[in-house]
């Protein structure tokens, strides 16, 4: 009942800043958890950071201080600031959708996700 759709990727030089959008259509974010993950080149999907529909927050440890997940109820969007970006960041980003989720950061917990974008940090 949720099509998400992600943009903002793109090509960055290490220590720049990028913002990740994150759009839903069907319904309302208002009573879902969103999670961002990644996918590096050659390894496999991990966490990144999620927000619970109670607005509790996680990060991992390699993104903490680093990054930030916030929410637009009224636009129904999700974004992820990125700051201080290292080449180890380079990925391909995927934002996903928990009904009634608390902010979790295993993957199968979540029911709908986006095609991914792909974000390049240059040295």
């Amino acid at each position: 009942q949720v099509q998400l759709v992600e943009s903002g990727g793109g090509l960055v030089q290490a220590g720049g800043s990028l913002r990740l959008s994150c759009a839903a259509s069907g319904r309302s974010f208002k009573n879902f958890a969103m999670g961002w993950f990644r996918q590096p080149p050659g390894k496999e999907r991990e966490f990144v950071a999620a927000r619970g529909w109670n607005s509790d927050t996680l990060y991992s440890d390699s993104v903490k201080g680093r990054f930030t997940i916030s929410r637009d109820i009224a636009k129904n969007t999700v974004y992820l600031q990125m700051n201080s970006l290292k080449p180890e960041d380079t990925a391909v980003y995927y934002c996903a959708a928990d009904w009634r989720g608390d902010g979790s950061n295993r993957s199968w917990e979540y029911d709908y996700w986006g095609q991914g974008t792909q974000v390049t940090v240059s040295s």
